[in-house]
Formats: C-alpha cells, sequence, structure tokens
C-alpha cells in the first residue's frame, strides 16, 4: 500500500474523477469480501453454528465502521508518532478533513482513502472468526473485536502502510495486507484458540460442512471482491501498476485452487469442491502482499506454492491438537507468511519499485526485510491476542456452556435457526385434527397421507 508522499506546491496532483470513482468501486468490493466470507465460513460449519458463523462477520461491518470514524483512522494513518502509531486530530470523527482534499501526494479524496481502508479493517477481525466456530459467546466476540482492532489492527496498520511507520521505513513490501490482514488475523486465531480450548468432539465427532454450494458462493465472491481489494490498493489507475496487480490476482488464484487440487488428489485420491474453494483463497491471500512486486509469470509460483503448502498445512491441527476449526491459521497465516516471504525471491524491481529478489540478482537484502516484517506482526498478534482472549474469558466468559455448544449456538445466542425444517414437503396437511378431550372422533372417508 503505497503511503502518502511529499510533493512541493508546483507539482501537487489534482482531484481525478477517474482515480476517485475507481477506488469507491474499489471500496464496494472490498465491502463485499465480509458477506462472502460470511458465507464461505457459514457453508463450512455444522447446520447448527450456521447463523452464528454468519453473525460474527457481519458485526464486524457495524463496530469497525464507528470505531474507525470515531479513532481508528487516526491511529492507523495520522501523524506518526515513533514510527509505531498515528495520530491526526483532524482525522478524529473524520471531523476535520475538507470535501475535496487529497490524500497526500494522490488524486483521490481522503474521505476516499478513509473509506477503502476502512473496508480492509472491517474484513479483518471477520477471519479469525473461522477459527473460533461453534463455541464463542457473541457478547464476548463484540467485544474481543472492539479491543483487537484498538491494540492490534490499528498500530499494525501503521507499522505496514503508514507514512513513518517502521515496517514501511525498513522497506518491506506488502501491496494489499499479506502482513497487516492475513497473517495478523491467523496470527491473532492461533492466540485465541490456544486460550480457549477446542470444540466438544474435536477429532471425535464427523464435523463437515453443511453447505458446499454456499461455501463455493462465499469463495466466488470473495475473489471478485479481491480485485478490489487488490488493485485497488495502489490508489489510482495511472501508470499500469494497478492492472498488473490485477492480473496477477487471478493468474496466482488460479494456480493454487489447481495445486491443491493436485495435492489433493495425490494425497486422499479425491477433487474436492472444498479443496477448490479453499485452494482460490490460499492463492488470493499469498498474492495479497507480492502481486506489486511480481511479474505474471512470478504470479503463477507464488499460487502454486502457496496452494501446496497450504493444503499441507490444514492438517497440522490434527498432529498438534489446536482446533482451528475453518483453517484460518493453514489458509491466511501460512498463505501470509508464503507469499510476504517470496518477495524476496521473485520480486521483479520493476513493477512497484525496484527492489528484486534473490532470483533477479537483488540478493538476501529483500527477504531479510520481508522476514522481519512477518515475524514482528505474527509475534506481536499472537501474543496480544492470546492475552486479550485470556482476560475475557477470566472475567466474562469466552465460551458458551458445554450443553450449549453440543445443542447449538445459534438458538442459544441469537434464537433462531438457519433452516426451517418443520414445513419440509409442503403442500397443506389432510391428517384429520384430534379430537377435542371427551369427545369420539366422528368418522371420515377421506383418505390420509402416510
Amino acid at each position: 500500500m503505497p503511503p502518502g508522499i511529499t510533493t512541493l506546491a508546483a507539482d501537487a496532483p489534482t482531484l481525478s474523477a477517474a482515480n476517485t470513482g475507481f477506488m469507491l468501486i474499489c471500496s464496494a468490493l472490498v465491502m463485499l469480501m465480509t458477506p462472502a466470507l460470511a458465507f464461505f465460513y457459514g457453508g463450512m460449519v455444522r447446520v447448527k453454528s450456521t447463523l452464528n458463523m454468519l453473525m460474527m462477520s457481519f458485526i464486524s461491518l457495524g463496530i469497525v465502521t464507528i470505531l474507525w470514524v470515531l479513532y481508528g483512522f487516526s491511529l492507523a494513518f495520522g501523524t506518526d508518532a515513533g514510527s509505531i502509531i498515528g495520530w491526526s486530530q483532524d482525522f478524529v470523527g473524520l471531523s476535520g478533513i475538507g470535501v475535496t482534499e487529497l490524500w497526500d501526494g494522490y488524486t483521490i479524496p481522503v474521505y476516499v482513502f478513509a473509506v477503502f481502508q476502512l473496508m480492509f479493517a472491517v474484513l479483518t477481525p471477520a477471519l479469525i472468526s473461522g477459527a473460533l466456530a461453534d463455541r464463542v459467546k457473541f457478547t464476548s466476540w463484540a467485544l474481543f473485536i472492539t479491543l483487537w482492532v484498538t491494540v492490534v489492527y490499528f498500530p499494525v496498520a501503521h507499522w505496514v502502510w503508514g507514512a513513518g511507520g517502521w515496517l514501511f521505513e525498513l522497506g518491506v513490501i506488502d501491496f494489499a495486507g499479506g502482513t497487516a490482514v492475513h497473517i495478523n488475523a491467523g496470527a491473532a486465531a492461533l492466540g485465541v484458540i490456544l486460550v480457549i480450548g477446542k470444540r466438544v468432539g474435536f477429532k471425535k465427532d464427523p464435523m463437515r460442512p453443511h453447505s458446499l454450494p454456499l461455501v463455493m458462493l462465499g469463495a466466488g465472491l470473495l475473489w471478485f471482491g479481491w480485485f478490489g481489494f487488490n488493485a485497488g490498493s495502489w490508489l489510482g489507475n495511472d501508470d499500469g501498476v494497478g492492472a498488473v496487480m490485477f492480473v496477477n490476482t487471478q493468474v496466482a488464484t488460479a494456480a493454487a485452487m489447481l495445486a491443491w487440487l493436485g495435492y489433493e488428489k495425490l494425497r486422499h485420491g479425491s477433487f474436492t469442491t472444498l479443496g477448490a474453494a479453499s485452494g482460490a483463497v490460499a492463492g488470493l491471500v499469498a498474492i495479497t502482499p507480492a502481486g506489486g512486486a511480481v511479474s505474471p509469470l512470478g504470479a503463477i509460483a507464488v499460487g502454486a506454492i502457496a496452494g501446496v503448502l497450504c493444503a499441507m498445512a490444514v492438517g497440522l491441527k490434527y498432529r498438534f491438537g489446536y482446533d482451528d476449526s475453518l483453517d484460518v491459521v493453514g489458509v491466511h497465516l501460512v498463505g501470509g507468511i508464503a507469499g510476504s516471504l517470496l518477495v524476496g525471491l521473485f520480486a521483479t524491481g520493476g513493477v512497484q519499485s525496484d527492489a528484486k529478489g534473490l532470483f533477479y540478482g537483488g540478493g538476501l537484502d529483500q527477504l531479510g526485510k520481508q522476514a522481519v516484517g512477518v515475524f514482528a506482526v505474527l509475534a506481536y498478534s499472537l501474543v496480544v491476542s492470546a492475552i486479550l482472549a485470556f482476560l475475557l474469558d477470566k472475567t466474562i466468559g469466552m465460551r458458551v456452556e458445554e450443553d450449549d455448544e453440543v445443542s447449538g449456538i445459534d438458538q442459544v445466542e441469537h434464537a433462531e435457526t438457519a433452516y426451517d425444517f418443520s414445513g419440509a414437503g409442503g403442500g397443506s396437511s389432510s391428517r384429520p385434527a384430534p379430537p377435542a378431550p371427551g369427545t369420539t372422533a366422528a368418522p371420515t372417508n377421506k383418505k390420509v397421507d402416510a
């Protein structure tokens, strides 16, 4: 994500209607990714948890939006303070921003940049929710989101993308969120599940997806929305870099899906729809940090490597005993790490910057920078997220009661169920009503359905 750039007054850009419109469309596409994620996760859980899974994503749209306006944008993209956090009073409440005031060095209004970045902030905690399926109190989850974006996401976004942020100043390349979004969310998911523990029946009961069509719908919408997520992160459409990112997004996603399916066929003997959907998401995750630095051939390599690595990683939860319900760690953490580190190998030096990877004559310099970014974000998010989960668990409690988890979290937390099976079969009933107490049923010659 390019930060603000200081320019001479004579060279100051003017508002571009084309770029402004482009970025508003990209913002809408990124917003779509949160309900798309809800569908993707919602189809992967059992029937009794469907609504809760949908709501764990949707509530982020409400909470994070308000926090972003109140102080989140200021913390993430305000004037740098010590390379750790930002703060600008004009950004608090978005109250001191002029209607046509431009984001520094760009041709789009500050409001447009703010709303585009808002959609990233909304999506990131929603990603965490997939690891916690079936067992978390909704009130506790809402409070966790509030605390997590405040002390983890907003500062990390400043480190990576904010002018003066220490990872940005170091030269870490993260085009659209490999560290700030995916590693951040994946590490947080691991931290929380290590605190709250496993689902009842983990490794014993079948926990298969209840609706693979819903999973595929969610994956398709994520793929669609991801073009705004990635291509829009150049904040304009003037020099072709966004177009390269668009192409690389498609290419890497296709390569990862094929690689995951190939691994799955060799390992398990089948090409599954869940594998296709998961492989596509793994490719999207991996190309997010790398797509502005690599060529389309490099994007194929990034996608294929990530597809295989993530397919292998999803089984680690059974080996090590952590219950990552919907493979957030296996896909987002591992995919984000892979994509971020592969920049250090495949960066051509001819797209978003002149930084070159090892395979293009750049030596190990960029790979080292990428590794610092990866492990700094991973460690910070893992530790702080675990602390937040521990504090919530010891105060208001993070988990529902065991009996409620077994019977179904939808009914307990939301007083609803995703599907009403009482009318299955349709049509009006021809079965006669039972007689009133103390009376004898009248004879009938009507045929009664079995």
